[in-house]
């Protein structure tokens, strides 16, 4: 979702060289960027003294002309202030107040594409507050048909994931019109393996399970080459919408409205308004998970449905 700022920086400044400092998988995606010089993998979290890390890291990177973060946290903001940038900007905190020269306040009641090209783009005044669509940079895969992907996988909690048996029901619906791929992660390899277990029990054969066996480049060429995504909230959804796969998208206990797939021309939410709705909890407090629970595969064949068979956008709740 940074990657409409990422762009717009760009844009704003045409011979910059990038340099990404994040988690595995965001580097692992981003690091194909043209513009980008290096790419670091921070592993400070493993460290026994997590500052001492942060410092030493820091020091690594050295000095830039602009360092910007779209974490709100502590060691973002100590990462950015140890290198001795003078320009650093990150969201308005009580640490990047202290720490950082550029904090402005940003609404957090808009979707977060948004807040992040604000930011990226608050030391400037180019800025129109147009958004652009989501952009990688690894080639999407070619299949020679149609191609449906499954990602029933959510790493932030068990409380954004929809069921494998339901997703298994829906992708046994389509089956007679796309080959199916069911994607995860290597914890997620027993939920695959369960969408598996069912097809097979149906007589499905036209599918791969990909689940712990693609690095994060071939996560993203596969869904950049489906056809069509059944997902929960989660990262492949965003990678499908930066491919403009035509996606449904099942949500659960997270704010729709910030997290949504950004300007994804054919997508549909399913989703149930619920009185303990967006909880933001990784496991569901109450023990019901009723958020999830009610959505029905039916609901999702439906929304389906109505994205394969329109040629306009779809509205996105």
């Amino acid at each position: 979702m940074a990657t409409p700022a990422i762009e717009l920086l760009c844009k704003e400044f045409p011979h910059a060289k990038l340099t990404f400092v994040g988690s595995h998988a965001s580097i692992e995606a981003l690091k194909y960027h043209p513009q980008c010089e290096k790419a670091i993998v921070d592993e400070t979290k493993k460290a026994s003294n997590r500052y001492i890390a942060t410092y030493k890291l820091a020091k690594e990177l050295g000095e830039f002309h602009l360092a910007i973060s779209f974490r709100s946290q502590l060691h973002a903001s100590l990462l950015l202030r140890f290198t001795d940038t003078v320009i650093c900007i990150a969201k308005r905190s009580w640490h990047s107040l202290f720490l950082l020269s550029h904090t402005p306040k940003i609404s957090s009641k808009q979707h977060l594409c948004i807040q992040y090209a604000k930011l990226a783009m608050s030391n400037t005044d180019n800025f129109d507050g147009e958004v652009g669509a989501l952009k990688l940079y690894i080639e999407p895969k070619s299949f020679h048909k149609p191609t449906l992907g499954i990602n029933a996988g959510a790493t932030y909690g068990s409380a954004k994931r929809w069921y494998p048996e339901r997703f298994a029901e829906v992708a046994k619906e389509f089956s007679d019109r796309f080959d199916i791929l069911i994607f995860g992660g290597p914890n997620e390899v027993e939920m695959a393996n369960e969408i598996e277990s069912h097809l097979k029990s149906w007589h499905v054969q036209n599918y791969t399970n990909l689940a712990g066996k693609t690095d994060i480049q071939e996560l993203c060429a596969n869904i950049g080459g489906c056809s069509l995504m059944i997902t929960n909230d989660s990262g492949p959804m965003h990678v499908a919408a930066a491919y403009q796969v035509p996606t449904v998208a099942i949500f659960g206990p997270t704010k729709y409205k910030e997290t949504s797939q950004w300007k994804n021309e054919k997508s549909k939410i399913v989703r149930h308004e619920m009185v303990c709705s967006p909880c933001m909890k990784r496991e569901c407090p109450l023990g019901h998970h009723d958020c999830m629970k009610s959505i029905t595969a039916l609901e999702v064949i439906k929304a389906v449905n109505l994205v394969l068979n329109t040629d306009t956008p779809v509205a996105k709740a």
